[in-house]
């Protein structure tokens, strides 16, 4: 069985959010295959270590540390403008960029809800966007959207969070859509919990990456590696037949 068309090897990819967790997880696993990878966050200093390490080891792919607020337009703009210069081309666009916290819906501000939606929502419309219209032009490329299972099916105390979630997964829809003539793949990964420092802090789950066992299938609590696994797979040839698709991801289903 051949698996050439799983590889991403030769692309250039923007992955939002990836200086710690998931996004770090997927910057790596790309890396790792051949792919020259945008590491990309808030903050430079959060950024730099992980390009920094990517550089320095035998992965076969180059990392640009850039600093981007995905809720700022004009920095998204400069964002893939530096990828292109760098690197040549945009292939693949992962939006892991997300926020969220735990409250009541009846404690949440105005300001708390419009951040988290702005960040979530907005986000991902500006990097979308942005990044579509260079891959129109560019030979196509494909978008790979971060949601959760909290759009799928709500959470106790992350309305705000679901709802903003819930609006990437049907953008991905309606975006694929429109998109789909211009050789522009778009879909959507809807993660249940996974062990990162961001779900440990805000959620108070105990369970450390380190310590999961992937040839369990008696668990309700992932891998970053795992969400990358199938970050790659929506990136690569491999799904082709796919397209406007969400796919969760969150192990094995809680039967009342």
């Amino acid at each position: 069985m051949t698996t050439d068309q799983f590889s991403v090897d030769g692309q250039t990819a923007i992955v939002t959010g990836s200086s710690s967790g998931i996004g770090k997880s997927i910057v790596e696993r790309f890396a790792e295959d051949g792919a020259n990878v945008v590491v990309t966050s808030r903050e430079m200093e959060n950024v730099e270590p992980v390009a920094d390490e990517i550089n320095e080891s035998e992965r076969p792919g180059n990392a640009l540390a850039f600093e981007c607020d995905v809720t700022d337009r004009d920095a998204v703009q400069e964002l893939v403008d530096a990828t292109v210069d760098e690197f040549g081309s945009l292939d693949i666009l992962v939006n892991n960029a997300g926020a969220g916290f735990q409250a009541p819906p009846t404690e949440i501000t105005e300001n708390g809800w419009k951040t988290i939606v702005d960040i979530n929502l907005h986000g991902t419309f500006h990097c979308s966007q942005i990044a579509a219209e260079y891959m129109k032009d560019n030979g196509g490329g494909r978008i790979v959207n971060l949601a959760s299972v909290a759009g799928v099916r709500g959470s106790k105390t992350m309305s705000h969070y679901g709802a903003a979630k819930a609006g990437v997964i049907n953008f991905t829809t309606s975006f694929a859509a429109d998109r789909a003539e211009d050789d522009i793949w778009v879909n959507c990964i809807a993660p249940g919990l996974v062990a990162t420092e961001g779900v440990r802090s805000q959620m108070g789950v105990e369970d450390d990456a380190g310590g999961i066992e992937r040839t369990t299938p008696d668990r309700t609590i992932g891998k970053p590696e795992e969400i990358a696994d199938l970050t790659q797979f929506l990136a690569s040839p491999a799904s082709s037949y796919m397209v406007g698709e969400t796919v969760t991801i969150k192990g094995l289903p809680r039967l009342e």
